[in-house]
């Protein structure tokens, strides 16, 4: 499509006003991590490194931050385990029900986040409870899971579509059989697919905070509900953007490798012998 010049440069306004909506806030807050004044006052008072040694000293910070990091973990390896299966399911059989069960899988990350925390925090309530199992750390990983479940599941049914069967017919031909058909063939085929998808899960649940918010009980504290907590306090202000630039980046480097991995451009026979 032929543009003019005037349209194409209407379009790098439009662009570049975009860019700036979702960025400039975030350079903010990584400026006024800096600040030397107390409040998220513009423009920032001074320079100084002092508020970055006290966040790293802040015993509440640093446990939520050991909170985010395994709640990622755990529903990282739920989602690993059950995408993963799911999607074999989907992409290699046929039975009733193929649609309706792809549509499951991926409506959660489709949902407002305040619908399925009231959902889990309900269902928690009649089915855990009973059983004197009350919220913490295990409700939040499964109901992270709920969600990160899709991008493995997209990941994974994306690589396997490119993947050609003719390669696993061809190994079990040569007298493989299932188990080492799966592990000379399959799984280095969709190896950059399962990091990928883990990747993402592992963002999308360190940084969750309102169906953390619904699954965490009293006891369990993220680091997303830490910096919410602390966000009206004063004396905790610098030390919020502190936290908030660490989460940032944090996020930010799995979903960039994520990335980076999904559009590595291999073919489905880049990784097989």
């Amino acid at each position: 499509m032929n543009l003019s010049r005037g349209a194409r440069a209407l379009l790098r306004l439009w662009l570049v006003l975009g860019l700036a909506v979702i960025y400039v806030p975030l350079l903010i807050v990584l400026v006024n991590s800096f600040n030397a004044g107390r409040t998220f006052a513009w423009p920032p008072e001074g320079f100084t490194l002092d508020w970055w040694a006290r966040a790293w000293g802040n015993q509440g910070a640093r446990a939520a931050l050991w909170t985010s990091v395994q709640a990622a973990l755990g529903a990282t390896a739920v989602a690993l385990l059950l995408g993963t299966m799911t999607a074999f399911a989907v992409h290699r059989y046929k039975f009733f029900g193929q649609r309706p069960l792809s549509l499951a899988v991926v409506l959660p990350i489709a949902l407002p986040g305040i619908v399925t925390g009231i959902a889990l925090n309900t269902a928690f309530r009649t089915t855990l409870e009973p059983l004197g199992i009350g919220f913490g750390l295990m409700t939040v990983i499964i109901g992270h899971a709920t969600f990160c479940i899709v991008v493995v599941y997209n990941n994974v049914i994306a690589r396997l579509r490119r993947v050609s069967r003719s390669l696993e017919e061809a190994s079990m031909d040569l007298g493989a059989d299932t188990f080492q058909t799966f592990r000379h063939v399959t799984f280095p085929a969709i190896r950059s697919a399962l990091l990928a998808g883990a990747l993402l899960a592992f963002a999308l649940s360190f940084d969750e905070i309102i169906v953390t918010t619904f699954t965490a009980g009293a006891g369990v504290q993220t680091l997303p509900i830490w910096i919410y907590t602390n966000l009206a306090r004063p004396n905790q202000a610098p030390i919020v953007n502190v936290v908030a630039v660490f989460v940032i980046v944090l996020s930010v480097i799995p979903i960039w490798l994520a990335q980076r991995l999904s559009s590595d451009g291999a073919s489905p026979t880049a990784h097989t012998r």
